[in-house]
């Protein structure tokens, strides 16, 4: 039997167009497996600031096309940089967007961490999003040293990782519990 075909949706924290945690969602999309699609969202820096009154009838239409996708996704990567000891403002943002919708609550999400640093921001990230009730798959946690290297560094540590296994390892992590979470639910 052929294994179900997914779709991965993947948030990147840093709206910097040469940002290495986008560098390393990239690295995942470009090195999925066969039957695995990544789309790295470009929405977040486009989203209104998030504001209750906001919600309901008077939804802004770029904030349905995240829950849209979001919906459609099989899963979640979120890929963050630490500012200032805390998450982005626009992750946050979208992030806030998302939790009184129904999108994400037990959906299974991946981290992705291009630092050595940045602990504040994963703690606070990991907390968010166990209390939106995103199902967090710990066993496919990625994190490799992009920050602070040039770019022939940063191909250099994703080529290396891609040699020994780590993305297609921690992306093999992650669909297998999805795809055990949806045999378990037709079950």
């Amino acid at each position: 039997m052929d294994a179900k075909p997914l779709f991965l949706y993947a948030l990147c924290g840093s709206q910097r167009k040469v940002s290495t945690n986008r560098r390393l969602l990239e690295a995942l999309r470009d090195h999925a497996p066969a039957g695995v699609t990544i789309e790295i969202c470009d929405l977040i820096g486009d989203l209104p600031i998030f504001n209750p009154d906001r919600e309901g009838a008077q939804t802004p239409e770029i904030v349905e096309r995240l829950g849209a996708k979001m919906r459609a996704a099989d899963g979640v990567i979120v890929a963050c940089p630490e500012y200032a000891h805390g998450l982005p403002g626009g992750l946050k943002n979208a992030l806030d967007w998302l939790v009184s919708r129904d999108e994400v609550p037990f959906k299974p999400v991946m981290i992705a961490h291009a630092s050595h640093r940045g602990d504040f921001a994963l703690a606070q990230l990991s907390e968010v999003l166990k209390t939106m009730s995103f199902d967090i798959v710990e066993e496919a946690h990625l994190r490799l040293g992009l920050l602070g290297k040039d770019e022939a560094a940063q191909a250099a540590v994703l080529d290396a990782a891609v040699r020994k296994g780590d993305i297609l390892n921690a992306l093999a992590k992650f669909c297998d519990h999805i795809r055990k979470n949806i045999l378990d639910e037709r079950s």
